[in-house]
């Protein structure tokens, strides 16, 4: 790990810490649902909140946020594929949280590999 991707972790660390319960706790677990599901992914502070991209200079693939509701969501950068069937043309590209269950973070460890790959 690059000093550049330390310092970066450490500002996603430091987002993440900041925030209130229950919040933190789950963004800390979707975090580290992440990291392990797509561990050549890099963490990174984008647009204020923490974000996953395959390098330290190249645009964020996933997002994390923590507004109204805690959302996973993936960028315009990542590929997408439409989804087909009933929804067409129409590509899922955010989810909202409150907590992760195990199926939860089963969907969410999906998603970061399906951006990955």
């Amino acid at each position: 790990m690059t000093s550049k991707d330390e310092k970066n972790l450490a500002q996603v660390a430091d987002k993440i810490s900041t925030m209130d319960e229950p919040s933190r706790s789950t963004m800390q677990r979707v975090h580290d649902i992440i990291m392990t599901a797509a561990p050549a992914l890099k963490p990174r502070i984008w647009y204020g909140m923490p974000a996953y991209a395959k390098s330290a200079s190249t645009p964020a693939l996933v997002t994390l946020r923590n507004d109204e509701r805690l959302n996973l969501a993936i960028t315009e950068k990542a590929a997408f594929r439409a989804a087909g069937g009933a929804d067409g043309m129409l590509m899922p590209a955010a989810w909202f949280f409150e907590i992760v269950d195990e199926d939860t973070e089963k969907r969410i460890a999906e998603i970061v590999r399906s951006v990955v790959d």
